[in-house]
């Protein structure tokens, strides 16, 4: 592993910890760039990380008492199943098509992130019915996300979890990496057999990234989230223009003529 490639490991650990997710969303440009991974095989690659990261780190949060399991089981569960189909179709369509579809997520995590209006519900949340009826087409959605373009979707499971199911901003954290990890590994199951996975580069991976997680996790509490995310927007703007230049014969073909 070279220095970029542990260092960006780290940071992706570090900010799943910190945030709940939002650090998988580099994963594959870490992969390609760093690693110079197959842009198809770094999102197959990306997500074995992405779940085993975001379980360790969410088993320090559980430990803690920021998971809802409950929640995170039936989240998980929706999530997963369009995770594994958005994998199936991922595998189908050309590997700078998902680079340039993971631009335009990037996109918009950075202004969720950096300019969005982010859930702040600390306190113990009132205890009341989740709406299913907006919920489980949100984490449809979410699977889906992940499977084709390689992401966890934390940036959208954190907010779609105060907003929706009224957990606490901690709880939220907490459990949005339970989710992910469910959603991650079914989409891993998706590109099974489809994209050859370097199995080496992704445990080597898992580790530093876990490391990143583990640490980052414990501090998640004293850190000032607001600037967090706004610089963590600003790395995910950088990135993206990044990928929607070296693919932009992508992007103009989606324009009309």
């Amino acid at each position: 592993m070279t220095p970029l490639e542990a260092i960006g490991a780290l940071v992706i650990g570090a900010a799943m910890g910190l945030l709940g997710g939002g650090g998988s969303i580099l994963m594959v440009p870490v992969f390609v760039y760093a690693a110079h991974l197959d842009p198809k095989v770094a999102v197959a690659a990306s997500l074995p990380v992405v779940a085993i990261t975001s379980a360790s780190a969410g088993l320090v949060h559980w430990r803690q008492g920021n998971v809802q399991v409950r929640t995170a089981l039936i989240y998980g569960a929706t999530a997963a199943v369009g995770s594994f189909a958005g994998a199936r179709l991922g595998s189908m369509i050309s590997g700078a098509t998902q680079l340039t579809l993971l631009a335009v997520v990037m996109l918009a995590a950075a202004y969720r992130m950096a300019f969005g209006t982010n859930p702040q519900r600390d306190t113990i949340a009132e205890a009341r019915p989740i709406a299913f009826a907006t919920l489980l087409p949100v984490a449809l959605l979410v699977g889906v996300l992940t499977g084709i373009v390689g992401v966890g979707g934390g940036f959208l499971i954190v907010p779609t979890l105060v907003i929706i199911c009224h957990l606490p901003m901690r709880v939220a954290v907490g459990t949005s990496l339970l989710v992910i990890a469910m959603n991650a590994t079914s989409g891993a199951a998706g590109y099974a057999g489809q994209v050859p996975v370097p199995w080496h580069t992704v445990l080597v991976f898992s580790a530093v990234a876990v490391s990143g997680s583990l640490v980052a996790s414990r501090y998640s509490a004293r850190l000032p989230q607001t600037a967090l995310r706004k610089g963590f927007g600003a790395l995910l703007v950088g990135l993206s223009v990044l990928i929607l230049v070296q693919n932009r014969h992508v992007f103009a073909s989606w324009l009309p003529s």
